[in-house]
């Protein structure tokens, strides 16, 4: 879709493309409702700043739609396809970075009881198993803005993506 077919389609055709970019509850009305935007930039600009004023309660929700890095990825839902590409440099992967990955998705999941959450796209799978080695060492007060500013940075991506 374009600008301005995104500016001018009914709110309830527009939401679900733009709930498959942030699955917080709060995300999709708020960008819709901020309608129209005068170029593709200010759109991602307001994306990525309602996402990073998410409560984290929302983040929450917005977590539970992403998958593990490094995990296949099935289904053929918007979100699914998101990650598929988003992912793409895993298929590369080393063994040895698979298993890593693997353990430390298990060790944060446990330290922090959600995914592991960063940017995938244009980053190899070493810098990510790097990220995930470094947050692991976190508080929780330490990982949330963390964990925020990655959501955002997806996000704006995803929605600068529905913009063809």
């Amino acid at each position: 879709m374009d600008l301005q077919s995104f500016n001018s389609t009914a709110p309830e055709d527009v939401t679900p493309a733009v709930h498959a970019c942030n699955a917080a509850e709060s995300f999709a009305p708020a960008v819709v409702s901020g309608r129209p935007y005068e170029s593709v930039d200010s759109l991602v600009a307001w994306a990525g700043e309602v996402s990073r004023a998410l409560p984290w309660p929302e983040v929450e929700q917005a977590l539970a739609a992403h998958p593990r890095i490094g995990d296949r990825v099935s289904g053929d839902s918007a979100e699914a396809s998101s990650s598929r590409r988003e992912q793409a440099a895993m298929s590369t992967a080393a063994d040895d970075v698979r298993v890593a990955l693997a353990q430390g998705n298990r060790d944060y999941e446990d330290r922090f009881d959600h995914v592991f959450l960063i940017r995938a796209a244009g980053r190899t799978p070493a810098e990510m198993l790097a990220e995930l080695q470094r947050r692991l060492t976190h508080s929780p007060e330490q990982e949330r803005p963390e964990v925020l500013e990655q959501l955002a940075q997806i996000t704006e991506l995803r929605v600068r993506g529905l913009i063809a």
